[in-house]
């Protein structure tokens, strides 16, 4: 009998979910950057063998939102995490000890909208991960991070950059799947069209290429795919916020925009094993991060309340 399950990466920002989530599948699925609050749609891979298929998402950081873009983020995310099987619950190991995963998914605030405040505890229950575990050295480490082995209670320290720990964390992962077939092909390692990944792949080079708070005011859009053609035709729009904004994306001589787009291009090409022309536009969509119907558009969850005018930084 196979066994196959959803299984929700959750923590605060900048805990590693990302990092973790493209060391488990073997894929640069989900974009990473230093910056908190990088992933906005939750990104899906996938881990399959001949006896089960994890579907692993990865959803944005439970952060106590301030604008209409972030509520919707986080409505994603408890959304993911109300809709798994098992839960990993990441916190850096540097940062030891984790707060309760309850209270980073309970509600910011009276406010917020009744399906943020009940959230189901999945039924095989929540694994307590630590990740960075490269950045502590084993003898300084807490005693319930150590004899992972002999205790399959205890947490389970990981490193996404040397490997450290993450056969045992699969080993724990496939044995509280539920029983039931397959919910993808076995040769898939995401279930998102890659179109999906060929924007976020230059929304991540946006991240790496531009300064400051710029990147959380740009969004993107892929206006024409063409797996057909060889090279693989790509055409995206990269939206801004205000007029004065598009300067600084395209750079003196277009040259911010040509490091944007060949940065994201070689991240496409190596997930599609094929070359590919990749043609970037930018344009400004007024006060995007509060227009649910832009968000909407971004495949973000919207309600009225994340529709209201705040002021976004």
């Amino acid at each position: 009998m196979t066994r196959c399950g959803i299984v929700a990466l959750a923590g605060a920002p900048n805990v590693g979910k990302s990092t973790l989530l493209n060391a488990l599948v073997g894929e640069s699925l989900a974009i990473t950057s230093p910056k908190p609050q990088t992933t906005r749609v939750p990104v899906r891979g996938l881990l399959t063998d001949a006896e089960t298929q994890i579907v692993f998402v990865d959803p944005a950081g439970l952060m106590d939102p301030a604008y209409p873009l972030q509520h919707a983020m986080r409505r994603a995310a408890v959304d993911a995490i109300r809709e798994a099987d098992l839960v990993l619950h990441l916190h850096p190991l540097p940062d030891y000890p984790a707060p309760a995963l309850e209270t980073l998914v309970a509600s910011p605030g009276p406010r917020a909208p009744e399906r943020e405040r009940l959230v189901a505890r999945p039924e095989s229950g929540v694994l307590t991960v630590y990740t960075k575990a490269d950045l502590v050295p084993a003898a300084r480490r807490p005693r319930d991070v150590l004899a992972i082995a002999d205790a399959p209670s205890a947490a389970f320290a990981v490193s996404a950059t040397t490997g450290e720990g993450l056969a045992a964390l699969l080993a724990a992962v496939r044995a509280l799947l539920p029983e039931g077939p397959f919910l993808y092909d076995a040769g898939d390692v995401g279930t998102q069209a890659l179109r999906f990944f060929a924007a976020e792949y230059v929304r991540e080079a946006a991240f790496a290429v531009l300064d400051q708070e710029l990147p959380y005011c740009v969004a993107v859009e892929i206006d024409a795919f063409r797996e057909a053609e060889e090279p693989v035709y790509i055409r995206a729009t990269i939206a801004v916020e205000r007029e004065s904004q598009k300067p600084i994306v395209l750079g003196e001589g277009g040259r911010t925009i040509k490091a944007i787009g060949i940065a994201a291009r070689e991240k496409v090409e190596a997930l599609l094993g094929r070359r590919a022309r990749l043609e970037l536009w930018v344009t400004v969509w007024p006060g995007w991060r509060r227009d649910a119907a832009r968000l909407a558009q971004l495949g973000l969850p919207v309600s009225r309340a994340s529709s209201a005018r705040r002021r976004v930084p």
